[in-house]
């Protein structure tokens, strides 16, 4: 039993590490984006990247939160704003690579944290719910801090709900019994590749009030442009 709990605390840190990674490399490029310097680059990676974290870990009463606790947890931010310092002058299409890397954020959180919530005692619904959070709140956090329009909020565009079913397969894998690494990597691609056509194609979910309709939104891709 010590041995299968030090190997899930492992995977769990290593899912985490991952997803702080995928967040902060979409913070450096929005930094690069909005003409930050290199610390504000750091300082918007490293918001994006942990501050999901640092909410799941508030909210489960953990103590302090892992990145405050592991110096590993700098070490992601550090590495995505060198990466983008070095090769974002190559980077033809920004666009496309910010919802990539951020999609992919996306995926481990929802994962993570619907587990670390279930593995705390949290019932399902409410371990779901904090995988949603944990997923969209550093994201949130980026844009905010950005002074963009929160993509959570974004009617043109699907966010929050790629990470909702992520988080309900998980909490289903687990209470049947049924989540190994393999169905973690079948629900993280799932996540992703949702999230990602959704953006593509340009799907979205009914607006607050039924009749209303989406000011100077075409039929076609959003205005934004999907490059």
């Amino acid at each position: 039993m010590e041995l299968h709990l030090f190997t899930f605390d492992l995977a769990l840190v290593w899912l985490d590490l991952a997803g702080v990674f995928f967040f902060a490399v979409s913070g450096s490029l929005l930094a690069a984006k909005k003409q930050f310097d290199i610390i504000g680059s750091l300082l918007l990676a490293s918001l994006v990247g942990l501050g999901g974290g640092v909410i799941r870990d508030i909210v489960i009463n953990a103590g302090p939160p892992a990145a405050f606790t592991n110096p590993v947890y700098l070490l992601p931010p550090l590495l995505a704003a060198g990466l983008v310092y070095f090769l974002f002058s190559s980077i033809q299409r920004f666009t496309s690579l910010l919802t990539l890397f951020d999609a992919g954020g996306l995926a481990l959180f929802c994962i993570t944290g619907t587990l670390k919530a279930l593995a705390a005692g949290m019932n399902p619904v409410a371990a779901i719910l904090l995988g949603v959070t944990t997923a969209v709140g550093g994201g949130l956090l980026r844009d905010i801090t950005a002074n963009e329009i929160p993509t959570l909020f974004n009617a043109r565009d699907l966010y929050a709900l790629p990470a909702l079913t992520g988080a309900a397969l998980t909490a289903l894998l687990w209470n049947i019994g049924a989540f190994t690494g393999l169905t973690a990597a079948l629900v993280a691609g799932w996540v992703f590749a949702f999230r990602v056509v959704a953006w593509r194609r340009g799907w979205r979910v009914p607006l607050a009030v039924r009749g209303w309709h989406r000011a100077g939104v075409s039929s076609g891709a959003d205005s934004r442009g999907r490059d």
